[in-house]
């Protein structure tokens, strides 16, 4: 178990993975379940057990929409799509390929690109 992987997972979600009650409505909502490995509710509680390992090698990594079904079904508002998320950051941080930086802007730029598009991309993958 790798104790700083998992509180900085915890800590870039943003997540309670405390207030998770394993019910499976996230699971259950989930457009992408019949493909993953790893369902929504079992990131979280992995997370939480610090079985991070596991996560960081899954295509259910890759199999997440990341359209918040799960975030909206969920009655104790745990946002398991943010985990998932987290853990995604995680594994491009470990393979070093999460960098953008200011110069490479302009090149991106597309008139049908809405500059939201750019902003966004650029804090997530600078953290």
């Amino acid at each position: 178990m790798n104790k700083n992987l998992q509180e900085q997972i915890i800590r870039s979600s943003g997540v309670n993975v405390l207030k998770c009650m394993r019910c499976g409505k996230c699971s259950g909502t989930c457009p992408s379940y019949g493909e993953m490995e790893y369902h929504p509710h079992q990131f979280v509680y992995m997370v939480e057990r610090g079985e991070i390992e596991p996560l960081l090698k899954s295509e259910s990594l890759y199999k997440c929409l990341t359209c918040f079904a799960c975030v909206e079904r969920c009655p104790r508002n745990v946002e398991p799509a943010k985990v998932v998320e987290a853990v995604r950051l995680a594994t491009v941080r470990q393979q070093g390929n999460n960098h953008l930086t200011p110069v490479q802007i302009p090149d991106m730029l597309d008139d049908d690109l809405p500059q939201q598009a750019i902003v966004t991309a650029f804090r997530k993958y600078t953290k």
